[in-house]
């Protein structure tokens, strides 16, 4: 059994704990050692003590969270060893520096996914399939309705609205860490030359993205920008933004918001969103599943999600699943 061979390793409600070496992976709270997957704040804390991460998850944590000591950064593919356990870091195509954590000890290998999709994604490094014996995925969108189109054909249908509408803008709400940097570069492979307007929310992680090599063309402020100025444009800001006040400046925006909770119609109804795009950074059904199969492993812990499905698949598939139900796990505006 692969169980017997991993008792170095512990899934506790609040992350995946390694006991000899007193760390965590994405731990929901404060703890001495922790390998982080990603910045998202349901993966990355303030306060750890040391922290082991990619280097633009670290800047990342930074920007959202202040100074970070203790911050140990590793490159794709490094390995380092922590109290008899190999650690090594590999891309998961979720965002900018997200990581699977491949850890290695008495002949047995377990991979963290972290959140990750398979779809494409200028802005971040693609998924890297990991063999291994035991593989710990999310499973956010672990239903089988739930197959994302192409993003590109979705970006492609927003211009096509905003085009056909004279004396409107395009607004679209998209997550400030990863989903709007993403928007904004598959609006640029779309043909959208012009400069995109930001919502004040975003503009330091476009920054930070462009500064770490990202191509986002050109961004200008929406604030002070005249609403005549705005026609034709397009505007991303937070999903936060879409009802506010704030929008009421625009000139009569087309609603949008980029999400692969938009294959829920209640949810767009209930966000008042007018142009659906279903736009995730999680991966889907096929995803998870394709994923599962490629690795191939002996045992499959699902953190958080939609798990009874994928558990239940796992066991046609002659995979060994559990579901772990870690807290603190969000079902983000993704």
């Amino acid at each position: 059994m692969v169980a017997d061979r991993i008792g170095w390793l512990k899934a506790e409600p609040r992350g995946i704990y390694l006991p000899g070496a007193d760390a965590w992976v994405d731990p929901s709270q404060p703890v001495a050692r922790a390998i982080v997957t990603h910045g998202h704040s349901d993966h990355a804390r303030g306060g750890h003590g040391m922290v082991w991460a990619t280097a633009e998850t670290l800047a990342i944590t930074a920007a959202r969270y202040g100074p970070q000591p203790g911050g140990m950064r590793l490159a794709y593919g490094e390995k380092v060893e922590i109290e008899g356990v190999g650690v090594s870091l590999h891309p998961a195509g979720h965002v900018l520096g997200s990581a699977q954590v491949r850890l290695e000890r008495d002949g047995a290998v377990v991979v963290v996914s972290g959140d990750y999709k398979r779809a494409h994604d200028p802005t971040c490094a693609p998924f890297e399939v990991v063999p291994c014996d035991v593989f710990i995925t999310e499973a956010t969108f672990g239903l089988p309705v739930f197959v994302h189109p192409p993003a590109g054909a979705e970006i492609a249908r927003a211009l096509a609205r905003l085009r056909a509408s004279e004396g409107r803008c395009l607004l679209i709400g998209a997550y400030a860490l990863g989903k709007a940097q993403r928007v904004i570069a598959l609006l640029r492979e779309g043909g959208w030359e012009r400069p995109i307007y930001l919502h004040g929310a975003v503009e330091k992680l476009c920054a930070l993205y462009q500064a770490h090599g990202v191509e986002l063309g050109e961004l200008r402020p929406v604030a002070g920008v005249k609403a005549d100025a705005l026609v034709g444009e397009v505007v991303i800001a937070p999903p936060s933004a879409l009802q506010d006040r704030w929008s009421r400046r625009l000139p009569d925006p087309i609603t949008a918001m980029a999400s692969g909770w938009m294959m829920v119609r209640a949810r767009a109804r209930q966000r008042g969103v007018e142009l659906p795009l279903v736009i995730s950074d999680h991966a889907g059904w096929d995803e998870l599943t394709r994923t599962l199969l490629e690795v191939r492993p002996r045992e499959v812990w699902v953190t958080h999600g939609r798990d009874d499905a994928l558990v239940h698949w796992c066991g046609l598939h002659q995979m060994k699943a559990r579901a772990l139900h870690l807290v603190g796990r969000e079902d983000e505006d993704e």
